[in-house]
């Protein structure tokens, strides 16, 4: 496999979170098109890529060490200033459908600590991310 492009790796983290529960929603998937579509760090990245880019991450979390593998890309190809960044993502990700599952927790929790990340940041963004998806 090519070396991502940091792009690629954030889009492997928003697919890594949707999959978690083992259940892709629309609301999660939506999600990430509007995500890929209206935030300027995407403003680069070609939207024809997220299919085959969404198929090479779920390639990658078949493998044994998957999810290992996801989260080693991630933290060795965005630089430290975009770890916030692709915990806010997954973050997004996971509140799309109003419930947030154990499975998706925990993978919020292994980013936190493998992006080192603090955990009253990673709190405010999750709060953030909360506050967005309500519903009346």
């Amino acid at each position: 496999m090519a070396r991502l492009t940091p792009h690629q790796a954030l889009v492997h983290v928003m697919v890594t979170m949707s999959a978690a529960d083992t259940t892709m929603t629309d609301k999660e998937l939506s999600k990430i098109g509007n995500i890929i579509q209206s935030l300027p760090i995407f403003r680069e990245y070609d939207e024809e890529q997220l299919i085959d880019d969404a198929t090479e991450c779920r390639k990658i979390l078949q493998e044994d060490n998957g999810l290992a593998i996801i989260i080693k890309n991630t933290r060795d190809i965005l630089p430290d200033a975009l770890h916030e960044t692709a915990y806010a993502l997954a973050a997004e990700v996971a509140a799309a459908d109003l419930s947030v599952e154990q499975e998706e927790l925990r993978l919020l929790q292994i980013l936190r600590q493998d992006l080192n990340i603090d955990k009253l940041i990673c709190s405010a963004i999750e709060r953030g991310a909360r506050a967005r998806h309500r519903e009346l």
